[in-house]
């Protein structure tokens, strides 16, 4: 059977699990089963970080944690059904693919996204040569006033990524400044131009620029292992969920920015990005957003999530028809103190790409780093 037939018959069939899987299955049962017979459940606390933005240390620790106090109930006969099914589906199944998924429309898309994605082959990169990846990137900017109040606007950098043939070689990436893009007032618009007139100066008006082997930027690959990546789209959802346990403010809205980050750097192979669309259908919640969707004068459909923390949203915008990515998006659904008006789109990416003849000469591993004399401390950290 060829891919194609295997990808048309995504989530048309479940594959039986192990016997190891279930024997694991069933004895981690059976110990829960004993150590809690009889015992009432007791009261716990989930803890939800807050997302915390701010370009100065007051606007990080004006914001604490909030803490969701969680109900338990005791096992009747159907608390212990529910029990055992969990148990279960952990063990065989891991995290993903025992929630639910996608809305059905959402899902139909995003298999639609994987299919093309695979029918339209990567570009074709001869020896010498380079694939451009072209990334315009919007991002909000938020500053704690000494009056007390918060000032935020959106600045843009567009960058440019050389990617060569042999991704072994060097690669190059030219960074640009931040340019003011958007504000919300006088004072976030002065803001936005002092950040960027302080930016210039101190680079002496002359953009960063990196070169490294195999993308090892600032002591740290800027694109995962695609080698290591599971193809199967439950395999790989069950992956994702375990590199982001613990970050963003829940764990499917920390899937679905991995999902999206990887997308965003233009080199994630047609193969890999089948399997990501796929994942992303797996993921709870995840909903077409917007039909028609336009982002740096392209449209695709924008397939989204809420993230009820912090009443915000994230789009993938997809051509469905070529399986690329067109860009992602980060929308601010309510008013929530920050200085960005409900509705605004706090951030975006839009991600173009080419194959050229050559890319700029010049550039360090570390850019600006090396130009100011600081010291490699190892693990993308520097002292200067």
């Amino acid at each position: 059977m060829d891919e194609l037939s295997l990808l048309r018959r995504i989530r048309s069939e479940v594959r039986e699990p192990e016997q190891a899987a279930l024997d694991r299955g069933r004895a981690a049962l059976l110990e829960r089963a004993g150590t809690e017979a009889g015992m009432d459940a007791r009261a716990g606390l989930a803890v939800q970080g807050a997302r915390v933005r701010g370009t100065t240390p007051d606007a990080a620790a004006a914001v604490a944690k909030r803490r969701h106090p969680v109900r338990w109930v005791g096992l009747g006969a159907l608390g212990a059904g529910a029990l055992t099914v969990a148990l279960i589906a952990t063990n065989v199944l891991g995290f993903a693919g025992w929630r639910g998924g996608a809305e059905p429309a959402a899902a139909d898309a995003l298999q639609a996204a994987a299919l093309a994605a695979v029918e339209n082959s990567d570009p074709v990169v001869a020896p010498g040569q380079y694939l451009l990846v072209e990334t315009d990137a919007v991002y909000g900017n938020t500053t704690y006033t000494e009056a007390g109040d918060y000032v935020s606007y959106l600045t843009m950098n567009r960058d440019k990524l050389y990617v060569p043939a042999d991704r072994s070689d060097d690669w190059v990436w030219v960074r640009s400044f931040r340019e003011p893009y958007a504000s919300f007032n006088a004072e976030g618009k002065a803001l936005a131009q002092k950040s960027y007139d302080e930016e210039v100066a101190e680079a002496d008006g002359v953009p960063e620029l990196l070169r490294a082997p195999d993308a090892q930027f600032y002591g740290n690959s800027t694109v995962p292992d695609f080698d290591a990546l599971p193809r199967d789209p439950q395999q790989l959802l069950n992956y994702i969920y375990k590199v982001t346990a613990g970050g963003g403010n829940s764990a499917d809205g920390a899937a679905l920015g991995w999902i999206a980050d990887t997308l965003r750097t233009g080199v994630a192979p047609a193969d890999v990005r089948a399997a990501l669309y796929q994942a992303a259908a797996g993921i709870p919640g995840v909903e077409i957003t917007e039909q028609v969707a336009n982002l740096d004068g392209r449209t695709g459909i924008s397939i989204g999530r809420v993230e009820s923390a912090d009443n915000s949203r994230q789009d993938l915008i997809i051509d469905t028809q070529t399986g690329a990515l067109i860009g992602e998006r980060r929308v601010e659904l309510g008013d929530e103190g920050w200085g960005f008006p409900a509705g605004t789109t706090t951030g975006f990416t839009a991600v173009r790409t080419s194959v050229v003849d050559s890319a700029p000469e010049g550039g360090t591993q570390n850019g600006q780093f090396d130009r100011e004399g600081c010291v490699d401390k190892g693990n993308g950290n520097f002292q200067c």
